[in-house]
């Protein structure tokens, strides 16, 4: 089952609207209802109130819903803010949303129907080869339209569709359909034309005269739903075209519409299930067999994710979006990625492929990209391998020590990994744990002298720590003669014990020093 609250966000708050929410109720099917149905059979439903004209009607049906355990009810804006209509839904303790008036309740029952099946059987292909056939058929309905090349694209300036003829077009048309996007210099000349303002502002179809950037016009339909830009029909015609043939393009707009409403809500389930899954798996919970097989085949490393670069952000899940959307750009169709802790992660496959390139979702992929096409604000942390799905979480728990690491010495690139920080890690391990412990022995009387005298000797052990035989090095490395620091190490032995002859005793000096940051 899905919940209430993630129907709402998938289908996007310019189509539904949360009036009254109810925390933890979840969808197991969705139903149209007629203000004199029965409401015995609504428990687990999404119950949306056809014709429901009024304050007395809605109360009636969120009663019915309410009494029966129904998830929630969806009515149209009047009679959801109807007097007393929200009142009842808190004392139901069901919840209440509000569909836009220009979106239809078919279609909405429609989609909703097809995210409870997404999360019913989350396992199935993620990818929708039936819509974008018929995301391909409309560009073709489209072009023979106004019989010139036609693409449609969401939001974001990316292709979805575009019509299979390819004449009367510009160097323009051909870099967007090559790259599945329109090129960035096109992008910021319709950007600095008010193109995209006015395609979010307003459904009425437009012509873009030729510019340096685009050497053809374009006729654009706007694809909106629920008051919401969705995305447009992009047509290469040298005017504006008939008002019957506009009139058809805008019914084509509407049907495109639903389409890139559904992708996108079951794009969104489908990425909030897998995070929900990836982050249970990295806890460590108990989790059956039948619950992973939504996994890629192994082996896998779990790679914690540092800043994401693409901006400053504000949130963890801000990050989280930003990392999925330029993994997406770069070619991970679907990355898994979630967040445990108050960290990000993404889970990658860690199978190397002899003389090929890697593929997108493996690390040698990841670690590539992160490499060479950012700066180097951008990193990533990869942790052990993991053969199993029961070694995850330790992955997972290796990944954020070598995060930590990569913090504090950004001289470890943007990818290092546990095996490449092995001794590091084995010391990070060794001084947390002694700090949880506490300290005791010669290093504690060594600091409280430091304190109280103003000596250097323990930055001064450390580093006769850390040139074994060769005090001249060691010296150096304070800044000090050499006669110096024997001087300090003759005088410590008179304030704490030390046996520098005993392997063991250096081994634990050095890791209790560390512990100390030195």
């Amino acid at each position: 089952m899905v919940a209430v609250a993630d129907v709402v966000a998938a289908l996007g708050s310019g189509v539904l609207r949360t009036l009254v929410a109810a925390p933890g109720a979840t969808v197991s099917d969705v139903v149209i209802a007629e203000p004199s149905d029965d409401a015995a059979q609504y428990r687990g439903d999404l119950v949306v109130g056809a014709g429901v004209a009024d304050a007395a009607e809605a109360i009636a049906l969120v009663d019915g819903a309410g009494r029966s355990g129904a998830a929630g009810v969806v009515l149209r804006p009047g009679p959801a803010r109807a007097r007393g209509v929200r009142a009842a839904a808190r004392r139901r303790r069901v919840a209440l949303l509000e569909l836009d008036d220009s979106a239809s309740l078919v279609h909405l029952v429609g989609v909703v129907q097809d995210i409870v099946d997404r999360a019913a059987a989350p396992d199935i292909t993620r990818s929708d080869p039936g819509g974008e056939a018929d995301l391909l058929a409309l560009a073709d309905a489209a072009a023979a339209l106004v019989d010139a090349p036609v693409t449609i694209e969401d939001a974001q300036s990316r292709v979805l569709a575009y019509s299979t003829r390819q004449d009367a077009t510009d160097t323009a048309r051909v870099s967007t359909v090559l790259g599945r996007r329109v090129p960035p210099a096109v992008v910021a000349s319709l950007r600095s034309r008010g193109v995209f303002r006015r395609l979010a502002r307003s459904d009425q179809p437009f012509l873009v005269p030729p510019s340096p950037a685009l050497e053809m016009p374009r006729y654009v339909v706007p694809v909106r739903v629920g008051g919401e830009w969705l995305g447009a029909i992009w047509a290469v015609v040298d005017a504006v075209p008939p008002d019957d043939v506009v009139a058809e393009l805008r019914r084509t707009a509407s049907v495109v519409a639903l389409h890139l409403l559904r992708n996108r809500a079951l794009a969104d389930v489908t990425r909030r299930l897998t995070a929900e899954r990836l982050r249970a798996v990295l806890r460590g919970g108990p989790v059956e067999a039948a619950e992973t097989t939504w996994l890629p085949a192994g082996p896998w490393r779990v790679v914690a994710l540092g800043p994401s670069g693409a901006a400053p952000a504000a949130s963890l899940d801000s990050d989280l979006d930003a990392w999925e959307s330029w993994l997406r750009r770069a070619g991970w169709r679907q990355p898994l990625i979630t967040d445990v802790d108050e960290r990000a992660y993404a889970l990658v496959v860690d199978a190397a492929s002899p003389g090929r390139a890697p593929a997108p979702g493996t690390w040698r992929w990841l670690a590539a990209l992160v490499t060479s096409e950012v700066d180097e604000a951008t990193w990533v942390a990869g942790g052990a391998v993991a053969a199993t799905v029961e070694t995850l979480p330790g992955s997972a728990r290796t990944a954020a020590q070598v995060a930590a690491l990569r913090r504090e010495d950004p001289g470890l690139g943007q990818a290092p990994t546990a095996e490449d920080q092995w001794a590091a890690l084995t010391v990070a391990r060794a001084t947390e744990a002694l700090g949880a412990e506490g300290l005791s022995g010669p290093i504690a009387a060594l600091a409280e002298h430091d304190r109280r005298r103003h000596t250097a000797y323990l930055i001064s052990l450390a580093a006769w720590l850390d040139h074994p035989g060769e005090p001249t090095a060691a010296a150096r490395s304070l800044g000090v003669h050499v006669n110096t620091l024997r001087h300090r190490m003759v005088r410590m032995s008179e304030v704490a014990s030390l046996d520098l002859d005993d392997s063991t005793e250096r081994l634990a000096l050095r890791l209790q020093l560390a512990t100390r940051g030195i």
